[in-house]
């Protein structure tokens, strides 16, 4: 009895899920077409990555003090950075952003699916295939000429491997409540503006958060923006420890959590006001 009651609950979360996972990989397969621009992504990451850590060389060659991380450790770091930068949620999707302000978006209101969770599918799909694209050349360049090291140990790399996981998700419940917040704006420039800064401070983006001054480290680390980078690249480069790994995980999903609850909430209280067209 237990095993068909185990059975029915799969097939009913299984046909749940149907529509978001045919629409994620419809969604996917789309943007893995976006060729040139994963071209055009490779070699401006790669410059930029260039530049960075030039600009840590002169730091560290400038600086008596002991600093928590090595050089190797930080040019892996940025590498990393620089190879995963689709994930980052610094901008809501134009395609989207012209469907709210045009009103087209009343077509997905007619879809039997439930509106947040196709947009999150939407967002997941965004912020993984064309990262896909990009990655691995950035990191076979890396690793072959500019110092990208292999993970601390086979542990650090799986356990890296499992927060990217998380680091993809809570990307995805950022931009989709970002994409939500378009529901009060005109033409949404406010928040791309408002969330690139914060995610490129906050994230590890620009200076890696272990190299932040002792009194706004712990703030910094409570934000939800180092899951998205720091998490998992303090794992791959050693700087954390495999028994790490559990509390920043937890860190990760639990602010993907509290910001699905919220864009759910922020959605239902957009639609209740929403008016296309005069209707």
């Amino acid at each position: 009895m237990s095993d068909l009651i185990r059975r029915g609950w799969f097939e009913r979360t299984r046909g749940s899920l149907g529509p978001y996972r045919s629409f994620f990989a419809a969604r996917f397969r789309a943007l893995l077409q976006y060729r040139s621009a994963a071209v055009g992504g490779i070699v401006t990451q790669t410059f930029f990555g260039l530049i960075q850590i030039m600009v840590f060389q002169a730091f560290y060659r400038s600086t008596t003090f002991e600093q928590p991380m090595s050089m190797a450790q930080v040019t892996s770091y940025i590498w990393l950075g620089q190879a995963f930068l689709g994930i980052i949620p610094w901008y809501v999707e134009e395609e989207q952003r012209a469907m709210i302000r045009s009103g087209a978006v009343a077509y997905e209101l007619l879809r039997p699916v439930r509106l947040y969770t196709l947009w999150f599918a939407r967002a997941l799909a965004w912020r993984s295939a064309p990262t896909l694209l990009r990655c691995v050349p950035i990191l076979t360049i890396a690793f072959a000429f500019f110092g990208l090291g292999l993970p601390a140990s086979p542990l650090l790399g799986l356990a890296w491997a499992v927060a990217m996981i998380g680091a993809i998700i809570l990307s995805a419940s950022i931009t989709t409540l970002l994409t939500i917040t378009l529901l009060w704006t005109i033409s949404g420039e406010g928040i791309n503006v408002l969330a690139a800064a914060l995610v490129t401070l906050f994230s590890g983006l620009m200076i890696p958060l272990p190299l932040f001054p002792d009194w706004v480290r712990p703030f910094v680390e409570i934000l939800p923006f180092r899951g998205l980078m720091d998490t998992p690249y303090r794992l791959y480069v050693g700087y954390a420890r495999p028994g790490d790994l559990l509390g920043l995980l937890a860190h990760q999903l639990v602010w993907a959590a509290i910001l699905i609850a919220a864009g759910q909430l922020l959605l239902r209280r957009g639609l209740r006001r929403l008016t296309i067209l005069g209707g």
